[in-house]
């Protein structure tokens, strides 16, 4: 079980990862816009978080004789799901640091520009512009950077692993000799 965790976790978090680095490159060359790329995220997340039942299935047929439990099929999805994410984490930190240094500032540029077109008032915009800047002096931590990009990812496919295991868990079938 811990090869196929440790392979597809290693192909989601790929998946994820590499996505994550293409969009980030096209981004910092003013080629994208925020909206697109979180689309364009999101969307690997799910194709990435696909991994989880193919995994599992693959492993029941292949290995189990066509069972599984739910505990087992969890724990497959749970240990592919930590893999890939923190795949992701480690990706986002080396991508942050090297490459996008200045994205926070560049984000919250983006958004108060945003909120201006659309017509908000003076006052949300300040509040607005305080809190991304509490946020970003949180997001300068390792701590901060870690913790809210593993939130990012971790819950979507914690979800897939759990609907995963109760969908594709099944019992042994006990054949009854005459």
């Amino acid at each position: 079980m811990q090869r196929t965790i440790l392979i597809f976790g290693l192909i989601a978090g790929a998946i994820v990862s590499l996505t994550m680095l293409i969009t980030m490159l096209i981004h910092k060359q003013n080629l994208s816009s925020f909206d697109d790329n979180m689309v364009i995220g999101y969307a690997s997340m799910l194709l990435a978080a696909s991994m989880i039942p193919v995994a599992i299935k693959s492993y029941r047929d292949r290995h189990q004789n066509g069972w599984i439990s739910f505990k087992d099929a969890f724990l497959m999805g749970l240990g592919i799901s930590l893999i890939a994410s923190l795949l992701y984490v480690f990706a986002w930190v080396l991508i942050y640091k090297n490459i996008y240094p200045d994205f926070m500032q560049n984000y919250t540029r983006s958004a108060l520009q945003t909120m201006q077109a659309t017509g908000k008032s003076a006052a949300e915009i300040a509040q607005a512009k305080e809190e991304m800047q509490a946020m970003s002096a949180y997001y300068d931590t390792w701590w901060g950077l870690i913790g809210i990009t593993f939130i990012e990812i971790f819950p979507i496919l914690l979800i897939v692993a759990l609907i995963s295991a109760l969908v594709l868990k099944r019992k042994p079938q006990n054949v009854v000799a005459t």
